[in-house]
């Protein structure tokens, strides 16, 4: 799936820039999104290295690098930072990332941090030019400590980084989810494994129940829209996981598995 525009009006859109396809990385397939207002874009979530040309031939078709206004990293994981090197060479653009994890960037060959901004622990809001902010939102230990969102109050959309990722099958690819029991499969047990607790979870839904979303964008897999939006926030809400479910031996109660 490619350049799936989730929302358009005048002088602002937001696209799902690219999923990568089986192959282009040995690992699972992940998302990038662009946000664009007037001109000028942010990437969030760059992706790793082998997707990276993919990536940036398809941003090709909106703007020219230098056009970029920022990067947003969610968090550390290589299938978003794994590429950025890369990314810098060919933009100026700041970078904005949880600083908990500024010690660890020197490991992706970075060592010149000056263009780093670090996002406090309970997020905050960016205003790039006139009329076009994005919030920061703070999703700590789902699955990654420092995790952050980010909102698009024009959009209306959140990303949600790894929080309603799919691991579809390969055979397998719908660009929203609409019908949230028929997705569940996909979902369920991700879920369990990598997300941290259920308190880690409520914190969560508490810190995003005042944004007005019409739209969930997941790193992996399908866009959540319409009442799926609801119905999954609703089942996270209930869902023990992560240490909730441990139990000693390095096992899980339930059976899960990573």
């Amino acid at each position: 799936m490619r350049n799936v525009t989730l929302f358009n009006a005048p002088g602002h859109r937001f696209v799902l820039l690219h999923e990568s396809e089986p192959g282009e990385e040995e690992g699972i397939r992940s998302n990038q999104y662009l946000v664009l207002h007037e001109g000028r874009g942010v990437l969030l979530d760059p992706g790793g290295f082998g997707v990276m040309p993919g990536v940036l031939t398809e941003l090709l078709q909106y703007i020219e690098p230098r056009e970029l206004k920022a990067i947003i990293l969610s968090h550390q994981d290589p299938d978003i930072v794994g590429g950025l090197s890369t990314w810098l060479e060919l933009t100026e653009a700041p970078v904005y990332a949880p600083c908990i994890w500024f010690r660890f960037l020197p490991h992706y060959g970075i060592r010149d941090l000056s263009r780093f901004v670090p996002v406090p622990d309970e997020g905050m809001a960016c205003e790039f030019s006139p009329g076009f902010q994005l919030k920061l939102v703070p999703a700590h230990f789902l699955h990654s400590e420092g995790q952050l969102n980010v909102y698009d109050p024009i959009a209306r959309i959140l990303f949600t980084g790894d929080i309603g990722g799919a691991m579809l099958p390969s055979d397998l690819e719908y660009e929203f989810v609409d019908d949230f029991a028929r997705h569940l499969p996909y979902i369920e047990g991700f879920h369990r494994r990598y997300m941290c607790s259920i308190r880690a979870v409520q914190c969560w839904v508490e810190t995003v129940s005042g944004l007005d979303i019409d739209m969930l964008a997941p790193q992996h897999g399908p866009v959540y829209r319409g009442r799926a939006v609801q119905d999954f926030i609703g089942w996270l809400s209930n869902l023990k996981c992560g240490i909730d479910l441990m139990v000693p031996g390095g096992r899980f109660a339930d059976g899960t598995r990573s």
